[in-house]
C-alpha cells in the first residue's frame, strides 16, 4: 500500500515554538544547567515498571462500539465519499490498518494518562489528528484547495457517527 510507506511512526505530534515567556525560562535553565552539573533523576522507571504501565493500559476498557467506529473512521478515510463529497475530492490515500491498531492504543494509553478506566470517544478525537497526519495522502486538488492532512481528519471526525 502506498500509504505504509508513510507508516513509519505511531504518531506525528506537532509541537509548536515556544512563546516568549516559554523561550526566556528555556534560556534561564539552560544558564542554571551550564553553572551546575546536572543531577540524577530521583528515579528511573523499571523496565518492569514500564511493562507493568503497559498493562494497564491495555487493561483500559474500550467498549466495542467504540472498536467498531475507529474501524469505521479508518475504513472512512479510504472510501470518503460516502460519508461527504468535499473528502472525497481531497483524498489520494488513506489509512492503512495499522492506524486502526494505533486509534486504539493511543485512545486507551490517552484514557489512562487521565486516570479513566475506559476509553470514550474524546479519547479516540484526541489520538486522530495526531495519527492520522501522516497516515492520510491527499489528492492534488485537495492540496490546490489549500487542505491540510488535520482538516480532513476534522471533517472525517465531523461526518463519521459516533455510536
Amino acid at each position: 500500500l502506498p500509504e505504509a510507506q508513510l507508516d513509519r511512526f505511531l504518531m506525528h505530534v506537532w509541537v509548536d515554538y515556544p512563546n516568549r515567556d516559554e523561550e526566556l525560562a528555556i534560556l534561564e535553565l539552560d544558564t542554571q544547567r551550564q553553572k551546575e552539573p546536572p543531577k540524577p533523576p530521583s528515579s528511573i522507571l523499571s523496565q518492569d515498571d514500564l511493562h507493568a504501565a503497559r498493562r494497564e493500559v491495555a487493561g483500559v476498557y474500550i467498549d466495542p462500539k467504540l472498536t467498531q467506529y475507529i474501524v469505521d473512521l479508518v475504513i472512512a478515510s479510504r472510501k470518503p465519499a460516502r460519508f461527504d463529497k468535499d473528502l472525497g475530492r481531497w483524498l489520494r490515500f488513506g489509512a492503512s490498518p495499522r492506524a486502526t491498531l494505533a486509534l486504539a492504543r493511543c485512545a486507551k494509553a490517552q484514557a489512562w494518562l487521565e486516570g479513566e478506566a475506559f476509553v470514550s470517544p474524546a479519547h479516540i478525537h484526541r489520538v486522530a489528528p495526531d495519527i492520522l497526519r501522516h497516515r492520510i495522502v491527499l489528492s492534488f486538488e485537495g492540496e490546490a484547495d489549500g487542505i491540510t492532512a488535520d482538516d480532513f481528519t476534522k471533517r472525517l471526525l465531523e461526518v463519521v457517527a459516533i455510536p
